[in-house]
């Protein structure tokens, strides 16, 4: 059998009194899908992102990534598995000081690169989101758009597994937010990267859903829609209420729910 790139078995996750934040979350992912997860502010879904990167332990549960459960990790058993996962924050997480070069390649002089692989895996991963331009710049001479898709480039540097999105649009505009999502969907349907999504704009989902990419053979890629005929069955939503799954399944199910707290979610 095909294990899963991703997997939480029965997590559960308390941070103080008796309700926990997650309570017996099981999912898992294949490589080159993508889990979008959607719900109300506290209903867990950052913390599911902290307890993938190791950042949090659950007190119930586990949680594999390729194989391995993480979830007793010590700091210096999850460094070998971080190095197989992304994360792109909404808040972008630059470092004022570096340049847009120097940002990009920080993971890579932590582990003690070759100068020139560095100079050319920087570029390959500015010329992925189309910054290539910007590489001498520092962060305080970018838009909120741009300084984003440097956090995507520099989470992109050690070629991932696993990518984490947390509000990856939260405060740009819908042209950039458009783009964003276009190098995600990119990145699953191109480069088979195993996605999970964390979001309350539900255009943004509902594009990530709906959206594919194609490679054409002059390196140009095309964005489309599915239609009748197609389904995007690599993505799929994940709905969180009070710590527990509410809906898990493809866009199409998800807009013609009968549950009302799903419909009043949605409007």
């Amino acid at each position: 059998m095909i294990e899963p790139v991703l997997q939480m078995k029965d997590v559960v996750k308390y941070y103080a009194g008796d309700k926990p934040v997650l309570n017996g979350v099981s999912f898992h992912l294949f490589r080159g899908e993508t889990k979008i997860i959607i719900g109300a502010s506290g209903s867990g879904k950052s913390t599911i992102l902290k307890l993938i990167m190791g950042l949090e332990k659950p007190d119930e549960g586990q949680i594999f990534v390729e194989g391995q459960n993480i979830a007793q990790m010590t700091e210096r058993e999850l460094v070998s598995v971080r190095q197989k996962i992304g994360m792109v924050f909404q808040e972008s997480a630059l470092f004022d000081s570096l340049t847009v070069r120097e940002n990009v390649a920080y993971r890579l002089y932590e582990l003690n690169v070759d100068e020139d692989e560095i100079d050319r895996k920087v570029r390959e991963s500015l010329g992925f989101v189309g910054l290539e331009d910007a590489i001498d710049k520092t962060p305080s001479e970018l838009s909120g758009g741009m300084k984003r898709r440097v956090a995507l480039a520099r989470a992109l540097i050690s070629e991932p597994d696993i990518m984490l999105y947390d509000e990856p649009t939260a405060g740009l505009d819908p042209i950039t937010s458009k783009r964003i999502n276009e190098l995600i969907i990119a990145l699953r349907d191109i480069k088979s990267v195993t996605g999970v999504f964390v979001t309350h704009r539900m255009r943004d989902a509902f594009t990530l859903a709906t959206e594919y990419a194609t490679a054409n053979g002059d390196k140009r890629i095309d964005f489309q829609t599915e239609g009748n005929s197609l389904c995007i069955a690599n993505t799929r939503f994940l709905m969180l209420r009070d710590g527990k799954i509410v809906f898990e399944g493809p866009d199409e199910l998800l807009r013609r729910s009968s549950d009302d707290y799903i419909k009043r979610f949605l409007s």
